[in-house]
């Protein structure tokens, strides 16, 4: 095998992993906001996450990133640490599980067009056909499960799926010279001072009581969703390229269909398994299609 696919085979295999952990998301979230406001979830999570955070980097004594890092690292905590968890939360009081996992199906195209507009990578049309594909797929789905319809949480689900897609282009590339474990610990120190106020004042104001179930479900998210998903996802995205390894997050919303029937007891029949298929012949395809990398991080 030569290196160049070895590279990719590996960033395949970490991106898998990262999506994985993300699978659970969603469920998870779900659980929370039937008893903690979800403004809470979305910007405490992230406070977690930044304290873990703060300890990895005292403990490898990570030097502080440089001048030109800077405006990078914000991009990535605007899309990753505050823009998706704060509108999924949103969407997660108002849709099933299920129904979120099919709408933010459409990340992997959101991503790869960031990548494109912001970085060079320039897939081929071919990609770009097959990428369209995927995502025609996921929201057909959206659109029959729906009812015929999309959902208001929809547009909470959309404005997601493009803060995600940005931080994920932005933090995938700076990945490429520093590192998936810094890039999204940076990302979520350099939030701590303007989440941690405002997570503490959501906190009186309406109060943190919640069962065990329902702090093991934000525990969950922010510890693996907001911080070690990161580790793999940025890896992966590192290695193999943003675009191509992107796709593996067309399998996502299967993983997570399949999560939200075995944790909440939400709908799963053949359907969705048809579905899931679909997609995964398109990740398939997609490994296949050529891809333009520039060679500058």
């Amino acid at each position: 095998m030569k290196q160049a696919d070895l590279q990719e085979t590996k960033g395949m295999l970490f991106g898998l992993i990262g999506v994985v952990i993300f699978s659970l998301t969603l469920p998870f979230t779900r659980m929370a906001v039937a008893e903690l406001n979800p403004i809470f979830i979305a910007l405490g999570r992230a406070v977690v996450a930044s304290l873990a955070a703060a300890l990895l980097m005292w403990h490898l004594r990570a030097p502080w990133p440089t001048r030109t890092q800077w405006p990078g690292l914000i991009i990535t905590a605007l899309g990753c640490v505050v823009g998706f968890p704060l509108f999924t939360s949103l969407a997660m009081r108002y849709v099933p599980a299920s129904h979120g996992a099919i709408v933010v199906g459409i990340l992997p195209l959101a991503t790869a067009l960031c990548s494109a507009l912001r970085f060079g990578e320039r897939p081929s049309i071919g990609f770009w056909l097959n990428a369209a594909l995927g995502s025609a797929i996921v929201i057909g789905f959206a659109v029959w499960q729906g009812g015929g319809t999309l959902k208001l949480a929809d547009l909470a689900l959309f404005t997601a799926v493009v803060a995600a897609g940005i931080g994920y282009a932005e933090g995938g590339r700076m990945s490429q010279a520093m590192g998936g474990q810094w890039v999204i610990s940076w990302a979520l120190i350099i939030s701590m001072p303007l989440l941690l106020p405002v997570t503490m004042w959501i906190a009186l104001q309406y109060g943190v009581a919640a069962s065990p179930k329902a702090w093991v479900a934000f525990g969950y998210v922010s510890l693996f969703s907001m911080f070690i998903g990161f580790f793999f996802w940025y890896k992966g995205l590192a290695l193999g390229g943003i675009a191509r390894v992107g796709q593996v997050q067309l399998l996502q919303p299967f993983l997570t269909l399949l999560a939200a029937a075995l944790m909440l007891g939400e709908g799963l029949d053949w359907r969705n398994l048809l579905f899931a298929v679909a997609i995964i012949a398109v990740v398939l395809t997609g490994r296949k299609m050529p891809i333009r990398r520039s060679v500058n991080p």
